[in-house]
C-alpha cells in the first residue's frame, strides 16, 4: 500500500510547482512569434496562477486515478465471492465511468492533453499496474482483502484531493465536479464500511 504523505492541498501544490504532472497552464498564452521587441522595453510575462494550475493538476490526477479504479472494480465485480461486494463493485465501477466522462470533457475544456501524464508514477490513491497484478494473483478471501485495501485508499485519497480542489481551485466546472466527487466518495466509503467491516 502506498503511503499518503502530507495534506491533499500540499500534494496538489507540489504537483503544480514541481511540474510532476507536466501540466500545461490553462492561463498561459503562447508568445506571438512576430511581435517585435523594442530595445530596452520589458516584455510582459504571463505566469499561470496557482489556482488555475491546481484545477489542471487535479483533473490530470483524478482521471488516471479513476481509470485504475475502474479496472480494479471491474475485476471485483467479476471475481468476488461475496455477492454484496460484487454488486457494490459493479455499481461503483459504473459511477466511476460516468465520472471519467465528465473528467475527460473537463480536460478538453481546459485545453489539457487526454494522455496520462502520471504514467509510471505511484501516486497515493492510484491503482497502479502493480496493484492490479497483485489483485489478479489473489483468490477468494485473499483477493477481497487486497481489493478492499486498495479501493479504500483510492476512495479516501480522491476525496482528500478533491476537497483541496474545492478549496483552492478557480475553474467553476472543476470545482463543481470536485464537490460532487467529494459527496459521492462519502457515500461510497459508507457503503464499503457496511460491506467490509
Amino acid at each position: 500500500m502506498k503511503a499518503v504523505r502530507g495534506t491533499a492541498a500540499t500534494f496538489l501544490a507540489l504537483l503544480t510547482v514541481t511540474g510532476c504532472s507536466s501540466t500545461p497552464s490553462v492561463d498561459r498564452e503562447p508568445p506571438a512569434a512576430s511581435t517585435p521587441v523594442r530595445p530596452g522595453a520589458t516584455q510582459p510575462t504571463s505566469v499561470p496562477t496557482l489556482s488555475g494550475a491546481t484545477d489542471a493538476a487535479w483533473v490530470q490526477l483524478m482521471t488516471p486515478m479513476n481509470e485504475g479504479a475502474v479496472e480494479l472494480l471491474t475485476m471485483a465485480a467479476d471475481r468476488s465471492t461475496d455477492p454484496r461486494l460484487r454488486s457494490w463493485a459493479k455499481d461503483l465501477a459504473d459511477a466511476h465511468r460516468a465520472e471519467l466522462g465528465r473528467m475527460r470533457a473537463l480536460l478538453k475544456e481546459l485545453g489539457l492533453p487526454s494522455t496520462n501524464v502520471h504514467e509510471g508514477h505511484e501516486m497515493p490513491g492510484m491503482v497502479t499496474p502493480g496493484d492490479l497484478t497483485q489483485a489478479r494473483a489473489a483468490e477468494g478471501a485473499a483477493f477481497e482483502k487486497v481489493f478492499v485495501v486498495q479501493i479504500r485508499e483510492h476512495l479516501e485519497q480522491s476525496a482528500h484531493v478533491s476537497r483541496s480542489e474545492v478549496d483552492a481551485g478557480s475553474e467553476a466546472a472543476a470545482k463543481k465536479l470536485a464537490a460532487a466527487l467529494v459527496e459521492a466518495r462519502e457515500g461510497e466509503l459508507d457503503g464499503l464500511r457496511r460491506i467490509a467491516t
